[in-house]
């Protein structure tokens, strides 16, 4: 069993308020940590958020809810419907949306799962490797997959914000789920943000900054310095969740080759 230690971070940068939500903890199904982003444009985008963090953590508190893909697929769809039904509007541009990325750690640590929906990611830094482990529901991303567009090209395109997929959306959403769970190897690193932490950096700046500290809150400091030096004017809400698998500022050496993401 490895030990779990977990940082979290959520600030405003340069906008007039906060549409970020996270929650991170423990329970007896094991430990969990959720990330969400209200949708920027759509109003009432902080309490979507919010909304959907609580009623995830909630279920993943549940001592009843079994450790399956299944489970947390059906955590993510009721975070859905639970955005669903606090809609006081039908026109679609008052509605509230919001991203989310959860990972799920069973109690003896030996296995993960995630899922998400919308563009908020979730990245593994594995001996000194960065990874990026979910795809984004957005049009750029989709623009890439099909070799349209490049991963450069995609950061400065003027879709780049447009989803395809949220929570709020009408009708059904389908969250990305990992079939099975995923084996944790001692030093495994984990990083859940929204799109305000994740534009800023790449994944050589990831793997760098986590083999420069000694604890997760000092990785999150590295990177918030990093995004905060950028002083964009624009920059939008930014937050994360580390969690660290033992302990990777011991067990992940980057190496002279170590530093070239896998994204």
């Amino acid at each position: 069993m490895f030990n779990i230690h977990i940082a979290s971070r959520s600030e405003q940068g340069a906008r007039q308020g906060n549409e970020d939500d996270l929650r991170h903890g423990l329970s007896s199904v094991g430990w969990y940590a959720v990330v969400a982003d209200g949708a920027g444009g759509h109003r009432r985008g902080d309490e979507a958020a919010h909304r959907a963090v609580s009623c995830i953590e909630a279920l993943l508190s549940d001592d009843t809810l079994s450790f399956t893909p299944a489970n947390l697929t059906y955590a993510v769809r009721s975070a859905h419907a639970e955005v669903q039904g606090h809609q006081d509007s039908q026109k679609l541009d008052a509605r509230m949306h919001c991203t989310v990325v959860v990972l799920w750690i069973e109690p003896l640590a030996n296995y993960a799962l995630w899922t998400h929906v919308g563009d908020s990611r979730l990245y593994r830094v594995r001996q000194g490797i960065s990874e990026l482990m979910t795809v984004d529901d957005s049009v750029v991303q989709r623009m890439v997959r099909a070799g349209l567009i490049s991963a450069e090209q995609a950061s400065t395109h003027p879709q780049k914000n447009q989803l395809l997929s949220a929570l709020g959306i009408e009708g059904d959403v389908h969250p990305h789920t990992v079939v099975r769970p995923v084996e944790l190897r001692d030093g495994d690193a984990f990083l859940l943000c929204t799109d305000g932490w994740w534009e800023p950096l790449d994944g050589v700046s990831l793997a760098a900054t986590m083999a420069a500290s000694q604890n997760p809150t000092e990785w999150l400091d590295r990177m918030q310095r990093h995004i905060e030096h950028r002083a964009n004017p624009k920059q939008d809400n930014f937050s994360a969740v580390a969690v660290w698998i033992g302990d990777p500022s011991e067990v992940t050496q980057c190496g002279p080759d170590d530093t070239v993401p896998r994204m």
